[in-house]
């Protein structure tokens, strides 16, 4: 009987303390799978450490690791996204390589795909990172989910970890997105979904690469992409906000008819709402830059990544 092939997609970047250990733990994962036939794919965002290196040396020793390195850092979005379109498996799991997502749910994972579900997925419930960091990803779901375009449901506290059947690989082949926000995509693109919950452990070894740009970054794909809220809020708010301009000017004109020697104009009303006036229009501004932006790298329509090698394929 022909065994089924998994494919594992890890992206990695400066993970030179991680990734042998998740290599350990998905290969003893894979013994135990006796019915199944594996790859482990890992994408490298052209690391500065040894990550590398130790990739290839384990690659020079076991055949089912596969190794892309990247001519440069294309980010936390486009890297995983193009690793994963890379992979021949009957189905691919997204496994980040700091170990804060469990391999052991690849058990879980494999037992809901062979229940005919086409996508799973790892949904964060608990965390035993800083509880400020889980509250403020937490205030991410929950705010992106309530802006999300209402035909297209978001899944909170789910980042892309999880299992997609082929079938879900080739539709993502076919959009061709040069940006996508996979947390969004998946659930664009339908199915049935099963829904594996995990505590997210702390990172035991290294420095996550992500920092405040990286994350914002993200979060403004996923709202950009997924909702045209922003945009409306921006409207309402400029007329409402235009409405009271007139109510409050006409009221100072007949105050000032009224109590012409008694009633002060003054300039502090004027200076107050021209700092509120400029802020608001400002905000949203930027707000449409943001979408002016996501539209302008998807019609470049440039590659993914560009990739400076690859190993074992």
């Amino acid at each position: 009987m022909n065994k089924k092939l998994v494919s594992i997609v890890t992206p990695c970047y400066n993970e030179e303390k991680n990734v042998e250990e998740i290599y350990l733990q998905v290969k003893g994962i894979f013994e135990k799978l006796d019915s199944y036939e594996y790859e482990h794919i890992f994408i490298d965002n052209s690391s500065k450490d040894k990550t590398v290196q130790i990739l290839k040396e384990i690659a020079q020793t076991d055949k089912n690791v596969k190794i892309i390195v990247n001519s440069r850092n294309f980010g936390q979005i486009r890297s995983p996204y193009h690793a994963m379109l890379q992979a021949s498996g009957d189905a691919v799991i997204l496994m980040a390589s700091d170990l804060q997502e469990p391999p052991v749910i690849i058990f879980d994972f494999i037992k809901k795909w062979e229940e005919n579900y086409k996508i799973v997925v790892g949904v964060k419930t608990k965390s035993e990172e800083t509880p400020g960091m889980f509250f403020i990803r937490k205030l991410y779901y929950f705010i992106i989910s309530r802006l999300s375009n209402s035909n297209v449901e978001l899944i909170k506290n789910f980042n892309g970890f999880g299992l997609y059947d082929r079938q879900i690989i080739e539709i993502m082949r076919q959009m061709n997105d040069p940006l996508p926000y996979i947390r969004g995509l998946i659930c664009e693109i339908g199915f049935e979904k099963a829904i594996v919950e995990f505590t997210q452990p702390t990172r035991k070894r290294g420095i996550s690469a992500n920092n405040f740009y990286s994350l914002y970054d993200y979060a403004m794909l996923g709202i950009t992409s997924y909702s045209k809220v922003p945009l409306r809020i921006a409207a309402m708010l400029g007329f409402c906000l235009s409405i009271l301009s007139i109510i409050i000017a006409l009221g100072y004109f007949i105050a000032k008819l009224v109590y012409w020697q008694r009633f002060s104009m003054g300039i502090a009303p004027m200076i107050i709402g021209l700092f509120f006036f400029g802020s608001v229009q400002l905000f949203f501004t930027g707000v449409l830059g943001e979408y002016i932006g996501a539209i302008y790298t998807k019609i470049e329509k440039r590659p993914l990544v560009v990739e400076k090698d690859r190993i074992n394929f």
